[in-house]
């Protein structure tokens, strides 16, 4: 009888037991579907990075050097990020078909693929701005009126204060804003590309870029309505006063000549 009592279990026991076996169960399945997940993740990434690579040093090396190190014909693109490679492919921007004071905007080499692997493998060569999502640059998520009071105190200086772009120095312009995607309003500001400066999230947050957009797609775009009618280009003054100078000092001379012209002493001889 004491044996018997000895081998008898804690009524507790089978309780612990049923415990562990979940707790077991749940550990494998944390331990081997997610990893499962990381690995596919990991493959998809690293074969991205791979393709990437090859069309970097088809299209790219020759100017940035054939790790991403920079030469005398391009700079350093070693944490520049995935965000500032969308941009500049995307745009035709780059690869640049010849060196020149800016690169302007063109029709993509590259399909969105492509520049997806480009970008992959530029963001491994260092940590960057990731590309946005669209969450982050829809216009329906910003407030215009923050985004013009924004926009003038940053960006009016070089973009026009209606963002038809403009002039700068050495050959180098902003470009006009009209119409151009969100995103690449989003990932401009977020990388600063030629000579633009950039504003990260912690000069220009990501809620204060997404009013800048709001405030571009409401005013600057070929649906935005035009209530002042005829703008002259939108470049304020210069395209003001040239209009003054050409067509209203004109009208005056003209005017002026007429007068002169039909005078009672013009007609007796």
């Amino acid at each position: 009888m004491k044996k018997l009592s000895a081998r008898r279990r804690h009524p507790l026991a089978a309780l612990v037991v049923l415990l562990f076996a979940l707790a077991a169960t749940g550990g494998l399945y944390a331990a081997l579907a997610p990893a499962g997940e990381a690995q596919a993740d990991a493959s998809e990434t690293s074969i991205a990075v791979e393709e990437g690579k090859k069309l970097y040093l088809v299209g790219c090396a020759t100017c940035h050097g054939s790790e991403g190190q920079g030469t005398s014909d391009g700079p350093s693109l070693v944490g520049v990020g995935a965000a500032a490679v969308d941009f500049q492919v995307s745009t035709g921007r780059m690869p640049l078909q010849q060196p020149g004071p800016q690169a302007p905007d063109k029709p993509a080499v590259y399909t969105e693929d492509q520049v997806a692997q480009l970008a992959a493998y530029i963001a491994s060569l260092g940590p960057g701005p990731a590309i946005p999502t669209e969450e982050d640059y829809d216009p329906a998520a910003g407030d215009p009126a923050v985004g013009g009071e924004l926009f003038r105190l940053n960006c009016s200086q070089c973009h026009n204060f209606t963002g038809q772009g403009g002039a700068l120095t050495n050959g180098k312009y902003a470009p006009d804003l009209s119409d151009v995607d969100p995103r690449f309003v989003y990932e401009a500001m977020l990388t600063g590309p030629q000579a633009m400066p950039a504003f990260p999230d912690s000069v220009l947050t990501p809620q204060n870029k997404r009013d800048v957009i709001a405030w571009l797609d409401a005013v600057n775009t070929s649906e935005a309505p035009n209530p002042g009618g005829f703008q002259l280009g939108g470049y304020g003054p210069v395209s003001e006063g040239l209009f003054a100078w050409t067509f209203g000092i004109g009208a005056l001379i003209a005017a002026a000549v007429w007068i002169g012209a039909h005078t009672a002493k013009a007609r007796k001889s």
